[in-house]
């Protein structure tokens, strides 16, 4: 069990960086629960070959956080702030290894679901790859794989402010406050939307409360300000639908970009999806996008949006096809904040 040891100390580290000290002390005292034999390992056993990039700790923690939200485990909501707790992670920590062992069921099942965090926070950083194509006046055709709930496929129903400028409507309950930590994108670009839609491997309907339930599992339970984004985007789901086919990337995208459309350009976007995809699918992906785009034209253009890990952030890439070129567009925190715009 030491490889699962290691995953969990190694999103320890990350939530510690990323602003969740409640996760980051929570996961330090698993991993050593691992270790020991203790009732942390006894659930995560059946996953000792689980890929890193399947996120196994994050899976733990929103099981977990799932069965606070709904009332489940009343001895460990005290330490939850999502449910007006009070955050501390080793005094919590007795409780959950409790709450581990009583619920052993319940949380296998939820373990070994996919992890599904629909970002909001992450429409900051794409918003300036959307508008620098949406420069040429042509209406955008949306295609994001790995949708989840799709909330981020309506990203243009949101608003957008820094440094007394802003993007969006100013009625939207989801309001991105700061999140350019230097330059701006080009916020004087006007958007239409051709159309939107998404896949997924198990998509969310956003309007369910079961949906609403697996969103906020997954948003650490500590991060309040996150939360509060989840919960306003729900809001604009409920009255802006957005279908999400339950499909992979690589035959969905391939089967969306055989027909062109005429006087629109098609975006494909992701964020922090990649590596959830196994090599062979991901080279499915990888091709059918660069294939759509050898075919791509001026009157029905093809861009590719991504918002992927580098080495110390999320890098913001796009590439338009004519002619193909790819440009580091921005750098950001993977939630979102800080985004560093870079393409001028």
């Amino acid at each position: 069990m030491t490889a699962v040891a290691d995953l969990l100390r190694l999103q320890a580290g990350w939530c510690d960086r990323l602003g969740s000290p409640l996760y980051a002390r929570l996961l330090d005292h698993a991993a050593r629960d691992v270790l020991g034999g203790g009732p942390v390992a006894e659930l995560l056993r059946a996953h000792e070959s689980d890929t890193p990039g399947s996120a196994l700790a994050l899976r733990l923690m929103g099981s977990v956080h799932r069965l606070v939200l709904e009332g489940g485990l009343p001895g460990l909501a005290p330490y939850y702030p999502s449910v007006g707790g009070r955050g501390d992670g080793d005094a919590a920590w007795p409780e959950f290894r409790s709450a581990v062992e009583r619920h052993a069921g319940a949380l296998a099942a939820l373990v070994a679901r996919p992890v599904q965090t629909n970002e909001v926070g992450r429409s900051s950083a794409l918003l300036g790859g959307f508008l620098l194509v949406a420069r040429n006046g042509l209406p955008l055709r949306l295609l994001e794989v790995g949708a989840s709930a799709g909330l981020n496929l309506r990203w243009d129903h949101y608003r957008y402010e820094c440094g007394g400028k802003a993007w969006g409507d100013p009625r939207s309950s989801v309001k991105l406050v700061d999140a350019f930590a230097d330059a701006l994108p080009p916020l004087d670009v006007a958007v239409r939307i051709a159309d939107r839609r998404g896949c997924d491997r198990c998509p969310i309907d956003p309007s369910s409360p079961a949906g609403e339930s697996t969103l906020l599992s997954y948003v650490w339970a500590d991060q309040l300000d996150r939360i509060d984004l989840l919960r306003g985007a729900l809001a604009v789901a409920r009255r802006v639908p957005v279908p999400v086919d339950e499909a992979n990337a690589g035959s969905w995208v391939a089967a969306a970009l055989e027909r062109q459309m005429a006087g629109a350009a098609s975006v494909v976007f992701h964020s922090i999806f990649l590596q959830y995809l196994d090599d062979d699918e991901r080279q499915r992906f990888v091709g059918a996008v660069e294939d759509a785009g050898r075919r791509a034209s001026a009157a029905a253009p093809l861009a590719w949006l991504r918002m992927e890990p580098g080495r110390e952030a999320a890098e913001v890439r796009l590439t338009v096809w004519p002619p193909g070129e790819e440009r580091l567009i921005a750098t950001s925190g993977f939630h979102g904040r800080p985004v560093r715009w870079l393409a001028g």
